[in-house]
């Protein structure tokens, strides 16, 4: 896929109130952009970071940057939590996903009551999968890490899988490294105990992993490569 241009460069000052960052433009004006990521953003967030930007084409916008990318450890990191679910869309739809391949039905946004939201059901003649995806964004020593904050929204979202698994269908949790220096992927249980516990239970009781590295060059994303994980 292609991010949305022109890509804007800057550094990135600070971020706050979650979904607030202000950026040093490279002619010295500073922006308050939008910061499309509700977690911690745990290691991008040193002030000086080159940041891109995109510019929303609607005038009405209070805030019309958009924080796309950040530049950490020698690689860009994808901040945009939006742009996994359109990753995994666009591998869905040509067949980039080898063990997915023969689903030929793709629907987004699907509700699983009686409070869960999944990001896509996929189905063919054996059935229907249920996928839920995630943007990975911390990595500690090539070991890419998730959550980065605790997350009891993220748990049920297993949770709904689980239950899915019981009534005979496929449920996946999908996680889209979105960063090019991991490795390996691993729950994050320094930072969320009950969530490595949690995807743990649920991969014993026939819910699926997947996880895909993004290769980032700017304006273009793609799904690269799967990663292995490990949930000792």
């Amino acid at each position: 896929m292609r991010l949305p241009e022109p890509l804007i460069k800057g550094t990135l000052i600070t971020r706050y109130q979650r979904f607030k960052a202000d950026i040093c433009l490279e002619d010295g004006t500073v922006i308050t952009a939008h910061c499309p990521n509700s977690g911690s953003m745990m290691g991008l967030l040193n002030e000086g970071n080159p940041v891109l930007l995109s510019i929303s084409p609607n005038k009405m916008r209070k805030f019309p940057f958009t924080w796309e990318l950040v530049h950490v450890d020698r690689t860009w990191v994808g901040v945009n939590t939006s742009i996994p679910n359109r990753l995994v869309y666009e591998a869905l739809s040509h067949k980039k996903i080898a063990t997915l391949a023969d689903y030929n039905q793709i629907k987004r946004e699907v509700r699983w009551p009686p409070h869960s939201r999944l990001d896509f059901m996929i189905k063919n003649e054996a059935g229907e999968c249920y996928l839920e995806v995630k943007n990975v964004t911390l990595v500690e020593d090539g070991v890419a890490l998730f959550p980065d904050a605790k997350t009891d929204r993220g748990r049920k979202h297993i949770e709904a899988l689980m239950e899915i698994v019981r009534l005979g269908k496929r449920g996946i949790m999908f996680y889209v490294v979105n960063r090019e220096d991991g490795e390996l992927f691993k729950p994050a249980d320094h930072i969320d105990a009950r969530y490595g516990e949690t995807l743990r239970w649920a991969y014993q009781n026939g819910v699926e992993i997947l996880v895909y590295q993004a290769k980032i060059n700017p304006p273009f994303i793609e799904l690269a490569r799967s990663l292995p994980f490990d949930l000792s």
